[in-house]
């Protein structure tokens, strides 16, 4: 589980839990939801969800949790960039709270990999850490814990002033499927991901919404990583923006954060 993967910001992916809610634009074509039914489908089923309701017992994509996979990390040695819950969204209203805070200190007893965390429920992860402050070090979230949030349009900006509350030395934004122009607040932001959508059903991207967002990012001095142009397939569009690829990371040794 999670030795390899195709998703270019990240080394590995850890999944101590599956399934998801889509909440806005940007889960329309999900790939995690896609997966779960094309390929995935007997094996999610076989574990009960949960929250164990008639309808989730039928859907692979109902959120499930798997404590096998909680010590993953310990087992990789060579420190890699861990994307955790890639099927999933750590934060999610059915995962219970001391689950989450079961994975949180494996991310800190493993601590040779950097987390990257991606939620589209920043507010429910300020409440957790405000719960649950022995996760922090020093009053934040250490800096090989990074936390960010999904920002596909204007419609979702408001998880941008709550992320910026969460007390995290590093901070990131995943604007992936890229749906419209942004004029985002880099303050207390240290990375950036754009990437256009990718599959049958694919919105596509104007490249000048992924040039704004670039120049936002120099001007701030906020690392930039473009994914993809996306198309039908990931590859179909290609990486590059004006003859470049940007995939710029931050520091895993935040000095400014």
């Amino acid at each position: 589980m999670g030795e390899r993967t195709g998703i270019e910001w990240t080394d590995a992916t850890w999944n101590p839990v599956t399934g998801c809610t889509k909440v806005s634009a940007g889960c329309d074509n999900c790939y995690a939801f896609s997966l779960a039914h094309r390929l995935l489908s007997d094996v999610y089923l076989s574990r009960t969800p949960a929250v164990s309701s008639g309808n989730n017992l039928v859907d692979p994509f109902a959120v499930r949790l798997w404590p096998e996979r909680l010590l993953q990390p310990h087992r990789w040695r060579a420190p890699r960039r861990v994307f955790v819950n890639s099927m999933s969204d750590l934060f999610h209203a059915d995962i219970p709270e001391q689950f989450v805070l079961r994975a949180f200190r494996v991310m800190l007893e493993a601590s040779q990999h950097t987390y990257q965390i991606l939620t589209k429920r920043p507010g429910r992860a300020l409440r957790f850490l405000q719960r649950n402050q022995e996760v922090l070090r020093e009053g934040r979230l250490p800096s090989h814990i990074w936390i960010g949030t999904s920002v596909e349009s204007e419609s979702v900006l408001f998880r941008v002033k709550q992320l910026h509350a969460l007390p995290a030395r590093v901070r990131f934004l995943s604007c992936e499927p890229l749906l419209g122009a942004l004029e985002v607040s880099l303050t207390g932001i240290h990375w950036v991901i754009a990437g256009g959508e990718s599959g049958p059903q694919h919105r596509p991207l104007e490249l000048d919404w992924v040039r704004s967002l670039r120049d936002q990012c120099v001007a701030a001095h906020v690392p930039f990583f473009f994914k993809q142009v996306g198309g039908r397939t990931p590859k179909a569009g290609g990486r590059l923006l004006d003859g470049k690829e940007w995939d710029e990371f931050p520091s895993r040794f935040c000095t400014t954060c």
